[in-house]
């Protein structure tokens, strides 16, 4: 069986988490007998037959930006060429333009779509795209959400009971790199003790200005790994508060990013908005064992994390009580560790890389035998 992912950025461009799931996807379904391959859009321009991992990936010329979604003019006739040769289209949402593409290119191919995330910042242009939307995923073999929660509470799945299918986001640890002694050390020198871990890129919903109140109200040291458009405005804020226990590194070899996951004493993660449908830098925390912290937004970071279970599960925007649930971590060891086992045994029954793959390969077969 051959699958074609269709999604605007993929590895080495971006390392966001739906590019992971992709990669985990691409990787973990070969044991089931699927070939993946992933085409994407690249301001490195057009280029084919590429290898990431044990898969292949091809880059469609990215033209042009606008309200976060690329364009490209070339990607239709390369979709319809790759499409021509896949038994299935997996789809990737949000992304407008893949929907025109699904249309102009009339592939009549099975099709299903994983959808990562409701639309929530550009609330005028989704009026105007809403119905695109709803053509689009009405013409799906199968809608694909990660987490019961983010089924439950999102208007738009509600309008496709029929079609849903709720898969788990999985990792493997296997793919992640284990630190070298050298770079251990070099951590451990650099933040000695206890510290609280960050890891994501510095977007607009991912709370981050809430963690540096926290900081400041708490004055625990805090790590924030990861970049993005925010960076300078968030160092601007932690210069404002004259908090010298926020650390932000940029980003960072994964070789450091196991490093720090290995070392931190607990995983901070406060989006605050539904642009936050999962959380794969979370699931990450609690495959390294760590107690967390996350807002309850109605999405999937609660299914990850069970409050007092597997850390703890806070109000959005809510920087006091994320200071007290940073304190309760930090003064009760015991706990902590408790929390922290709890996360990780609760990773390897839910949320592992092949056991999503496994049931992606099934959904594929249902969809292909239909």
């Amino acid at each position: 069986m051959k699958v074609l992912h269709f999604f605007k950025t993929y590895f080495p461009d971006s390392m966001g988490g739906i590019e992971q799931v992709i990669f985990q996807l691409a990787e973990g379904c070969a044991a089931g007998g699927v070939q993946s391959e992933v085409l994407y859009l690249s301001d490195r321009g057009a280029a084919r037959n590429e290898r990431v991992g044990h898969h292949i990936a091809h880059r469609a010329k990215l033209d042009l930006h606008v309200a976060s979604t690329g364009f490209s003019w070339s990607a239709l006739g390369d979709f319809k060429e790759l499409a021509s040769q896949a038994d299935l289209i997996h789809y990737h949402f949000p992304w407008p333009f893949m929907d025109l593409v699904h249309f102009a290119s009339r592939t009549g191919k099975p099709s299903v779509v994983s959808y990562h995330s409701d639309i929530i910042k550009q609330k005028t242009l989704l009026k105007l795209y809403q119905p695109l939307m709803n053509r689009f995923l009405g013409s799906m073999d199968r809608i694909v959400v990660s987490s019961p929660d983010y089924a439950a509470s999102s208007t738009v799945l509600q309008r496709f009971p029929k079609k849903l299918s709720v898969i788990p986001f999985g990792l493997d640890p296997a793919t992640y790199p284990t630190p070298s002694a050298e770079r251990l050390v070099h951590w451990r020198g650099r933040f000695p003790g206890k510290f609280f871990l960050f890891v994501g890129a510095l977007r607009y919903y991912k709370g981050l200005n809430y963690l540096l109140d926290a900081a400041k109200t708490t004055g625990l040291p805090v790590v924030i790994l990861g970049g993005g458009h925010l960076e300078a405005e968030l160092k601007a804020y932690a210069q404002q508060l004259e908090v010298s226990n926020v650390h932000f590194l940029g980003g960072l070899p994964d070789e450091d990013k196991a490093a720090l996951l290995t070392l931190c004493h607990a995983f901070v993660f406060p989006s605050h908005l539904r642009s936050e449908s999962f959380g794969i830098s979370l699931l990450e925390g609690a495959m390294y064992g760590k107690p967390m912290i996350s807002c309850d937004i109605g999405s999937g970071m609660s299914y990850i994390n069970r409050t007092g279970e597997t850390g703890w599960v806070i109000p959005p925007r809510d920087s006091q009580a994320l200071a007290a649930a940073m304190q309760a971590l930090w003064n009760d060891e015991t706990m902590a560790s408790a929390m922290g086992a709890a996360a990780a045994r609760r990773f390897q029954q839910v949320f592992t890389a092949q056991g999503m793959a496994d049931s992606y390969v099934q959904l594929y077969r249902d969809v292909l035998q239909r």
